[in-house]
Parts: structure tokens; C-alpha cells; sequence
């Protein structure tokens, strides 16, 4: 591990001075992801800014909905009450990901901007695009099974990882984010991460400095709550990362939907939620073959890579699937 300076920040102005100061900081919050990625000599920030103490992590009823702070467990946030009855989704998101020791450890804000799990961004005999940018993408022409589907560029085909923030899109979740100069600004969760464009190096749309304060949740619907599923599809039963996963949720009038929500993981750079099955399945009758358009309209765009065609199968029965629990109707 490389040498670098450690802070602890006694508050939110201090945190956030201390990182924009250095073009090479980094907030330390969990650590689950970043110190792993120190080990792998994969990110070298030369500045770590402690945040732990920092009193961010309630999660309180507001009058827009949920605020959840960023520095509650995903632990915390999966078992609160509120959070369990009014948006199930989140809950069952968050239980899905890695193991009960490391949810005890990570943070919201964190879990948000971990990384990549591509082989070639951690193993820095390869070349990596987001890890050194104009190095090249080893996965494009190489080992490519857990690859991006949807939504990549010749310069990255990786995708996102994270299982919170596929269940977030659907909730229409925003980002609250407080900037070095003390303003704060919200973002919605939908334009919070990027797709790699020419610019695979840059995961989010925070500028240097700023500082993830909250998550913020509108008041939930009954219906959605009632009718929501999170789908985890991966090589084993736990602490692996999606093949393919999906969030799904449905405002049902009787048997006719109203509105939808259908976001995908692991098949893109960042969280794929799709207009077109959620188009495809407004106004209709909420059953298995209205749920196959709509996986169809979810997967249209799909670009295989030379080993992950299975992914476009693999993601029409998810969205059934997961369209068909949300319903109750599996």
C-alpha cells in the first residue's frame, strides 16, 4: 500500500475543505470498497479524509418522504422500520448484497460510488481504461462473460455492481451533496452515475470535494410498496455480485397497471431503469404476457459481447420474473 496523509474530519466543512485541497483525496467512510482497491495498488488517493464521526446517519420522516443519511449502515438501513414497510424494494435490495459483515460495515454513500468488480480494472498488468485512461479496455476483446449489455462504449464495457441503487432508480431516489463552499444541491439518482462514454474514468457526476450528505426518498405509494420485487440472479446463493438483477415495481388499478418501474443491474455502466418496458406496460393488464413485451422493449438495445449473450436471455426471464412477483401473480 502506497504512503498517504490521514484526516479526521470533526465536521462536514472540514471533510469537505480537506478533500477539495487534494486533487488526489478521498473520503473514508466504511472503507469495504476503497481500501480493497489501495491493496489492489488500483486507487492511490494520497489524502484519506476520515468521515465515520460525522453525524450523518439518521434516517428520519420528512415531509417530501424519507431522508436516509449517507453514513448509515446498510445494515441500519435495510432493518428500519420505515424503510422495511414503506419501501420493501430497498430492503430486499440491500439483503441481496454481499454478506451481513460487510452490510454492518458499508455506508449508503459509499455503497453508492463503490466501483467496478471487472477483472481487468483490478488487475493492473492489464490495461483499463477507467483505472489509466487511454491505456485500452482488456475486456473488450478479452474474458467479457460479466460484461455491459447495454449502454457501453469501445472505451469500457463494465458494469456497475451495486445492488442498492438498482432498487434507488426505481424509487426515483435524489443524492443530497454538499460542495466544499457549503451549498448543497440534489441530484437525481437517475443522473448520479454515467455511462462511459469516453470517459469510463469518471463513475458519477460529483465534482471533487462534494460530499454525499443524504439519500432522499418521495412518500411512497401503497401500491408500489405492495408491488414491488428486487431479482438477483448470480453464480451462487450469496456474496456474489449480479449476473443480472431486477428492481420492478407496480401502481395496479385492479388488474390494469398504471405506472411502472423496471431498472436492471449488471448489464450496464450504471443502472439500467428502461422508459421503453415501462412505456410498454402502462394501460395494460398486468399479466405474463404484457410482462414479456415489456422484457422484450427492456432488452431491444442489447449489444452482446463475444461471451455474454446469455445475459439478453437471461434478462427477458428476469424482468418476467420479477414482474410476475411484483404482481403476486408467481
Amino acid at each position: 500500500m502506497r504512503p498517504f496523509e490521514y484526516v479526521r474530519a470533526a465536521d462536514a466543512a472540514s471533510a469537505t475543505t480537506a478533500v477539495f485541497a487534494a486533487p488526489q483525496a478521498k473520503y473514508l467512510a466504511g472503507g469495504s470498497n476503497l481500501l480493497d482497491l489501495m491493496k489492489e495498488d488500483v486507487e492511490r488517493p494520497t489524502r484519506l479524509v476520515d468521515i465515520t464521526r460525522l453525524p450523518l446517519r439518521d434516517i428520519v420522516r420528512t415531509r417530501a418522504g424519507l431522508s436516509i443519511g449517507a453514513l448509515a449502515t446498510n445494515s441500519e438501513t435495510a432493518n428500519h422500520a420505515s424503510i422495511r414497510e414503506n419501501y420493501p424494494l430497498l430492503t430486499q435490495a440491500i439483503v441481496a448484497g454481499a454478506s451481513g459483515q460487510l452490510r454492518n460495515m458499508a455506508t449508503n454513500g459509499g455503497n453508492l460510488l463503490q466501483r467496478t468488480r471487472c477483472n481487468y480494472f483490478y488487475d493492473t498488468a492489464t490495461p483499463c481504461n477507467k483505472r489509466e485512461a487511454g491505456s485500452g479496455c482488456g475486456a473488450r476483446d478479452g474474458l467479457n462473460k460479466i460484461h455491459a449489455i447495454l449502454g457501453w462504449s469501445e472505451a469500457c464495457v463494465a458494469t456497475y455492481p451495486g445492488d442498492m441503487a438498482t432498487a434507488l432508480y426505481a424509487l426515483d431516489a435524489k443524492v443530497r451533496v454538499r460542495a466544499p463552499d457549503a451549498s448543497e444541491r440534489l441530484i437525481a439518482i437517475t443522473d448520479f452515475h454515467r455511462l462511459p462514454g469516453d470517459t469510463p474514468q469518471r463513475d458519477h457526476n460529483l465534482a471533487h470535494g462534494e460530499l454525499i450528505v443524504a439519500i432522499e426518498l418521495p412518500v411512497a405509494t401503497a401500491d408500489f410498496a405492495r408491488h414491488s420485487h428486487y431479482l438477483k440472479v448470480r453464480d451462487r446463493a450469496s456474496y456474489a455480485f449480479a449476473l443480472v438483477s431486477v428492481a420492478a415495481a407496480l401502481d395496479l388499478d385492479g388488474g390494469t397497471i398504471r405506472q411502472a418501474r423496471v431498472v436492471m443491474g449488471g448489464v450496464a455502466h450504471k443502472p439500467w431503469r428502461s422508459a421503453e418496458a415501462e412505456a410498454a406496460l402502462v394501460g395494460q393488464r398486468a399479466d405474463e404476457a404484457s410482462f414479456r413485451r415489456a422484457a422484450s422493449a427492456a432488452l431491444q438495445d442489447a449489444r452482446p459481447l463475444a461471451h455474454n449473450a446469455y445475459k439478453v436471455e437471461l434478462g427477458h426471464r428476469s424482468v418476467v420474473r420479477a414482474l410476475m412477483r411484483a404482481a403476486q401473480l408467481a
